[in-house]
């Protein structure tokens, strides 16, 4: 059975193996023997092994296609909720044995996953950097001198050796970006309020986030699915919206990148060229960058540690540093305490103040399908970090702490390596609600680097054959052949409903292509044919649902909408004509499309 275990957990190695025979079981017997002395300081606490062991055991007897997260091991950082294993969020005093697991964990537990235990973080889930923890500082998984990233440090370091398939932690300010690009990961901030945060300890409960570290984009993407949804008892939640126009799977898209001045690498020149190259490679993927003013971002940045969410952070441990201060680490005393002067008019100030921001950051969506900006601007030393704790800490905030206040999706992702062989990291961020595109955006970027998983030295799977979207896209399909193709005069019919290219394609070679007689100029009509058909040139356009059927409506006959086959065998919606439609129409099929046609006939 042991040559049947994968030398990499990502689900697609895990799955082949399971549907070749391994058992959960055995995999969690090698775990197991793996787990050593964790010299990365990486976990709080292991899950008994007898009682993960009757866990995976209880799967042996069900099929591996039967559960979505079939025998899949995760870690879970130490400020979610396991039934029956402590809770610390890394401050010993504070430990609680909950009765129940947070939801999200329940959710992953029902799916097949296989909970490992508690990892380490940042205190109370406060910093960025993993140092800050009296179970010991985080050490990066390729270098133990740097840091790992915080505040799910942890998570991230246990997933990056190979010790688990995917872990959670949670993203208030990046805690579950800037550990996922220190260790080689993929780490998605989903949208707030998506995925339950019942059972897990606040930090800013108004921003909190579940996150999810793992090996591809893909993986990520498979955990969202389940991880989604809950918490109808809690104020913060919010259904899923569809994500609309998936730009992470068209063949062109806009993106947004910093102005130059914009950008801050701190003296890290190997990061500056890895961002370089990382927009080279976004635009030889088909993407259109443009520039874009992050200062309002960056302002907005600002009010996390400087207003009411500071307060926010000082309400969730109040008990703690008005009662028993000496618990806390002193940095996090001094973080924190500073909410105490703050007067509610301030609180007010900095609301009106983020209102102001948002309003102007949200205009680049008018321009940009997405913004790519580093993850963070350079990677500190553990030494350089305890010697500066603050100011090396908000230098890694600086392009994730704004996320959450203006209520955006961000994925981070693998870009490369510093000729130290430590690596760096991209963000791909949205507004609300795009987490499904951000994350295929995300993989075409992991799969064009091709770097290894983590730090295991795995080469990246082959990409799943199908993979079922997590979230509807609220998205209709529509292929054109005339007056409605980009440019064209009816175009703009599409466009001010919010219409997307998504292909310039032809149609399978079994339709006969006219020009019909009377009615509006210039009409082009399309009829399938059992013989003596040609591939008509068509464009495929995506529109919102909600908009579809005013566009119907304005169809006028003979031609409506039907189902039209494309080149490669799909089947979309699209123009189509009544047979009658035809009577003292021109046969222009041999033209192959109507550019071509309008264009000989002058």
């Amino acid at each position: 059975m042991t040559a049947l275990i994968p030398p990499s957990l990502d689900l697609a190695s895990l799955r082949a193996a399971y549907r070749n025979g391994l058992k959960p079981s055995a995999l969690i017997a090698a775990l197991l023997e793996r787990a050593g002395d964790d010299p990365q300081q990486a976990w709080i606490a292991r899950m008994p092994v007898e009682r993960l062991r009757a866990m995976a055991q209880a799967l042996d007897a069900r099929e591996p296609d039967s559960l979505p997260l079939y025998g899949v091991p995760f870690a879970i950082k130490d400020n979610i909720d396991v039934e029956g294993l402590p809770t610390t969020a890394a401050c010993p005093d504070f430990a609680h044995v909950p009765e129940r697991s947070a939801e999200v964990v329940e959710r992953l537990i029902a799916a097949g996953a296989l909970p490992l235990g508690k990892t380490n973080l940042d205190q109370f889930a406060t910093g960025l950097n993993g140092t800050r923890s009296p179970y010991g500082a985080c050490r990066n998984a390729f270098d133990p001198a740097y840091v790992s990233g915080g505040s799910s440090s942890g998570s991230a370091v246990a997933v990056a050796l190979g010790q688990a398939s995917f872990s959670l932690g949670t993203d208030t300010a990046g805690s579950g970006r800037v550990p996922a690009a220190f260790n080689n990961l993929v780490g998605l901030k989903p949208t707030r309020g998506l995925v339950s945060t019942r059972g897990v300890v606040p930090a800013c409960r108004s921003l909190d986030t579940v996150s999810i570290f793992a090996l591809t984009a893909e993986d990520a993407e498979q955990i969202y699915a389940v991880a989604l949804g809950g918490d109808g008892d809690l104020g913060y939640a919010r259904a899923v919206e569809p994500h609309g126009f998936d730009f992470g799977r068209a063949p062109s898209f806009r993106f947004g990148v910093p102005r130059a001045g914009q950008l801050a690498f701190f003296g890290d020149a190997d990061y500056a060229r890895l961002f370089d190259e990382t927009v080279a490679r976004l635009e030889a993927l088909g993407g259109i960058r443009q520039e874009i003013d992050l200062q309002p971002m960056l302002e907005a940045a600002r009010l996390l540690y400087e207003g009411p969410w500071v307060a926010e952070r000082y309400h969730a441990i109040r008990e703690w540093i008005e009662q028993r201060p000496e618990a806390l680490l002193p940095v996090i005393r001094q973080i924190v305490g500073g909410a105490a002067p703050l007067r509610s008019v301030d609180a007010f100030d900095a609301f009106y103040r983020l209102a102001e921001l948002k309003r102007i950051a949200d205009a680049v969506w008018a321009t940009v399908d997405v913004v790519l900006t580093p993850t963070a601007g350079f990677i500190p030393t553990i030494e350089a970090t305890l010697a500066d704790p603050v100011r090396i800490n908000s230098d890694l905030g600086h392009y994730t702490n704004f996320m959450n206040l203006l209520d955006y999706a961000a994925v981070a992702v693998p870009a490369g390596f510093r000729a130290d062989g430590l690596p760096f990291g991209v963000t791909l961020f949205a507004p609300a609600h795009q987490d499904v595109p951000l994350l295929h955006l995300a993989a075409r970027c992991q799969r064009a680097l091709g770097a290894p998983l983590g730090a295991t030295g795995q080469a990246l799977p082959e990409p799943p054959q199908t993979l079922a979207s997590a979230v509807p896209s609220g998205q209709v399909r529509v292929a054109v052949c005339g007056a409605h193709l980009a440019g064209l005069p009816l175009n703009h019919q599409l466009l001010e409903r919010g219409a997307r290219l998504v292909e310039a394609t032809h149609s399978a070679p079994a339709y006969r292509f006219y020009a019909l007689a009377g009615g509006p100029p210039f009409r082009p009509g399309m009829i399938r044919v059992a013989e003596g058909g040609a591939a008509i040139e068509v464009e495929v356009w995506e529109l919102p649902a909600r908009h579809f059927g005013s566009f119907v409506a304005g169809i006028p006959a003979p031609l409506g909408i039907g189902k039209l086959e494309l080149a490669d065998g799909r089947w979309v919606p699209g123009f189509i004509c009544e047979p009658c439609g035809v009577d003292g129409a021109t046969d222009i099929t041999a033209f192959g499309g109507w550019r071509a046609y309008m264009a000989r006939r002058g």
